[in-house]
């Protein structure tokens, strides 16, 4: 029992980050302007959308567990969130085992295969023509 609580302790303590950052974006509240969580500084400065903007306030939907809101802010962000939390539970049910995690080596296209996702989603996203406009917040 010892032996799986101090297995716990990193899972805990990012789980703990976690729960401050989800706390903080709720607290902040960023779906109304002139908060303290500053706009996209790519949109202020460009115009145009990156693949983030819009993460804060998705954050923020799902805090409040308003997942249609929160996939209309930022879909791709929803996608990863959902995602790493997988990932999150996989490693603490292993930790708990005391089993080790599938290596990263095994998947040399996957870095690759997700900055093509994410080009993707930054261009769809930009497109002035429907049904792309749809994807603009």
């Amino acid at each position: 029992m010892e032996r799986t609580l101090a297995r716990l302790k990193a899972p805990a303590a990012v789980a703990a980050g976690a729960v401050c950052a989800c706390a903080f974006v709720a607290w902040a509240d960023p779906t109304t302007p002139g908060g303290i969580i500053p706009p996209c500084p790519t949109y202020a400065i460009f115009g145009i959308l990156c693949p983030g903007c819009g993460a804060s306030r998705m954050l923020y939907s799902l805090v409040h567990l308003d997942i249609p809101s929160a996939v209309r802010f930022n879909a791709l962000g929803v996608a990863v969130t959902v995602g790493l939390l997988a990932m999150f539970l996989l490693w603490t049910v292993n930790r708990t085992r005391g089993t080790s995690m599938p290596r990263w080596g095994g998947y040399r296209w996957a870095p690759h295969i997700a900055l093509a996702v994410i080009a993707v989603w930054f261009v769809v996203r930009n497109l002035p023509i429907e049904p792309f406009t749809a994807l603009r917040i």
